[in-house]
């Protein structure tokens, strides 16, 4: 079953979706707290989800900019807003589709099935899981594994992306402002201290797969990955 994140302010709007949805044989869920959005889709992992522009605290368009640092899965924006620039900009900002309010349920519905055929079912297309690989070491994006050999360590979110950017970004220095960037959250003061928290924390993940030094402090610019261990093999 197909699981359907509602992101709308409105509880009557979003009374009706879910109960589009559910009828239809699809597991809705309604976002309660606009504050914490992508926490929330993080926590439900939606296959699709429907969005609104006009939000408290930040507007769809944010949000679905979140979700695309972590998901490829589709985003319909439903908004009363029908101007042409409102819907340029919410695919500019990621979304797949955008449905204006007033709408007929069928018409979300059919968009709906349509976008999770083409995403999940017989018309999406074929690739493997995202990852990373450098010296051995390998990123597992989509299930925030990070494994070397046969030892393998789960990671959070935030160790995730500062992972991958120094995979990315190397044999260069990941800045400290790239790194802080990754960091950023809308709840929560982010800072220089944030960073080297979850540096630390990233140096461990690495200790307990067997490979220290890792990643390098370069003084006044950032941080950079140190396979070291390649020199160790026979």
């Amino acid at each position: 079953m197909s699981r359907i994140l509602i992101v709308e302010d409105d509880p009557k709007i979003a009374d009706l979706l879910l109960s589009a949805i559910e009828k239809y044989g699809y597991e809705g869920v309604r976002t309660r707290d606009f504050r914490l959005v992508l926490q929330e889709f993080e926590q439900v992992r939606p296959d699709l989800v429907l969005l609104d522009v006009n939000l408290p605290s930040y507007d769809g368009y944010y949000w679905c900019r979140q979700i695309r640092n972590v998901s490829t899965c589709p985003v319909l924006f439903i908004s009363a807003r029908d101007g042409e620039m409102d819907q340029i900009r919410a695919l500019e900002n990621g979304g797949d589709d955008y449905i204006t309010k007033p709408f007929h349920s069928g018409i979300v519905l059919a968009k709906i099935h349509s976008h999770l055929r083409r995403a999940y079912g017989e018309y999406a297309a074929k690739r493997g899981e995202l990852m990373l690989e450098k010296a051995g070491l390998t990123l597992y994006l989509e299930r925030l594994e990070l494994q070397y050999g046969q030892a393998a360590v789960s990671l959070t979110r935030k160790e995730a992306d500062l992972t991958e950017s120094l995979m990315e970004r190397y044999p260069r220095v990941a800045s400290r402002e790239a790194l802080l960037e990754k960091l950023w959250d809308p709840e929560a003061f982010v800072d220089e201290n944030t960073l080297n928290v979850n540096i630390a924390r990233v140096r461990k993940k690495f200790q307990e797969l067997g490979l220290e030094d890792a990643v390098l402090t370069i003084r006044g610019s950032g941080y950079r990955l140190n396979p070291s261990w390649t020199e160790a093999k026979p």
